[in-house]
């Protein structure tokens, strides 16, 4: 079996040399450890880290948990425009599986203001739900954050 290729032999890009990947972790004092139980108490965590303001940008950021539902970090995975953002499951799972998450929560906001779910954030839930089966890295809740309020996808049955 032959793999084809994706990019020009490396022979021709003189590349002599690969980097050695390290992770790195710092302690955000302003954020406590949480015990995260129920999505108001999710909610409640994610307006105190969110990075952009609610009304001005779309953003996605990603919680991690331990098995206790006891927050062990977060990651800002994407911060878009006004009508969306990219969220790329390589990093939400790539941060999981670095700080040996058990379960994780996804949370972006909708600057509109509409707390309804659209097509493509109920189609990325089920992608990344999907991944974290295969992974045994469990989705608790995506949640949308709005200005006034928040949409639970575990509370609407939508997960």
């Amino acid at each position: 079996m032959t793999y084809s290729k994706l990019t020009p032999d490396i022979e021709t890009q003189n590349i002599t040399h690969i980097a050695e990947l390290t992770a790195s972790y710092s302690t955000n004092k302003n954020v406590p450890i949480a015990q995260l139980t129920s999505s108001d108490k999710v909610q409640q965590f994610i307006r105190k880290i969110f990075p952009v303001q609610l009304e001005y940008r779309e953003a996605m950021v990603c919680v991690y948990l331990n098995r206790a539902n006891t927050t062990i970090g977060y990651c800002i995975v994407s911060i878009g425009g006004v009508a969306g953002t990219i969220c790329d499951p390589k990093i939400i799972f790539q941060t999981a599986l670095l700080c040996h998450a058990s379960a994780f929560i996804l949370c972006h906001n909708h600057p509109s203001g509409n707390l309804k779910p659209s097509r493509a954030d109920i189609q990325l839930t089920e992608k990344i739900k999907h991944g974290g089966e295969l992974l045994d890295i469990m989705l608790l809740d995506h949640i949308i954050l709005t200005a006034d309020g928040y949409l639970s996808f575990a509370d609407e049955a939508l997960l």
